[in-house]
């Protein structure tokens, strides 16, 4: 009986982690964490960031409110990914409705009381990106460009509250921000021609349903070229040090991606391309460790000190 209902537990646990997607929660505040350290707030000892009690905050904070997001998302889209992850959908579904959006409502809180001990400031930020989650899976995701356009802004907003509580208003993370913002944009473009299927059987007007795969992929290889605009100007900063290399990478990643964008025609072929932006910003928040070597090594004989 015992044994069955470990089992049981763990099935339900596994499912919550697939809700919450748990793999791109703990990529987040690794993200948060190195960019803390090393771009936000450089000429701190990585102890003091670390064991900063605000940035804490601020870090539950965000994984509550995007953990929720996830739910909510996949609560109003659970018969468009029943059509689109079949598999996914069957996993996520161990858990009830009822208590996912009980952990909804719980995350929610959790993430509003955190960030109201930081400040107002930050509990008002907090307000308007949960509503500004709900908002988008509710309604904005059903319409072309200003739900391409919320999708990327709601997915780039962890660091923007980083950026704001450190008040680090450099150019190295303003141009950053730029490329992020067109590769996520990218890689939103490719999730739609991926899951073109489900939102046609469940009417959503997305970017290309509404004008079609030729034309996202004009408009994904447009944004493409213009991440040629922030790496040539990052190229010029001295405090990028070793992180050229990442976008050496980068480039290289982009030009495959473009070229085979443009020949593919299967979902499968669009996951691929979807994966591979994954991974690309995934391998770019490790690499934020290099943004300046000589910081990195005067960070490390100060811990050791």
């Amino acid at each position: 009986m015992s044994t069955f209902l470990s089992k049981n537990l763990l099935k339900k646990v596994f499912s919550l982690l697939s809700v919450v997607r748990g793999y791109n929660i703990l990529v987040l505040i690794v993200a948060q964490y190195l960019a803390a350290i090393f771009i936000f707030s450089p000429e701190n000892s990585i102890q003091k960031v670390i064991f900063d009690p605000h940035l804490l905050c601020i870090v539950i904070a965000t994984v509550c409110v995007v953990a929720a997001g996830y739910i909510i998302n996949n609560f109003y889209d659970v018969k468009v990914d029943q059509i689109n992850r079949p598999l996914k959908t069957g996993i996520d579904n161990i858990v009830k409705q009822e208590t996912k959006l009980n952990l909804y409502f719980f995350l929610n809180f959790t993430g509003f009381s955190c960030s109201f001990f930081v400040s107002w400031k930050a509990a008002f930020f907090f307000s308007v990106y949960i509503f500004g989650i709900w908002f988008y899976s509710h309604k904005l995701k059903k319409t072309p460009f200003i739900g391409l356009l919320s999708a990327t802004i709601l997915t780039i907003l962890p660091f923007f509250v980083i950026f704001i509580y450190y008040k680090n208003f450099s150019k190295i993370i303003f141009v950053h921000a730029i490329f992020l913002f067109l590769v996520i944009m990218v890689r939103e473009l490719i999730k739609d021609l991926e899951n073109m299927k489900g939102a046609i059987a469940n009417n959503y007007k997305t970017f290309s349903v509404v004008y079609g795969e030729r034309k996202t992929k004009q408009l994904s290889i447009t944004l493409l070229i213009s991440t040629l605009i922030p790496i040539a100007f990052l190229f010029n900063l001295p405090t990028l040090s070793a992180m050229k290399y990442y976008f050496y990478l980068a480039l290289v990643t982009l030009l495959f991606v473009g070229v085979y964008l443009w020949n593919s025609t299967q979902r499968n072929q669009y996951r691929t391309l979807h994966n591979t932006l994954k991974i690309l910003l995934l391998i770019g928040v490790f690499c934020l460790v290099f943004i300046d070597t000589s910081l990195l090594l005067e960070k490390v004989i100060d811990r050791l000190h």
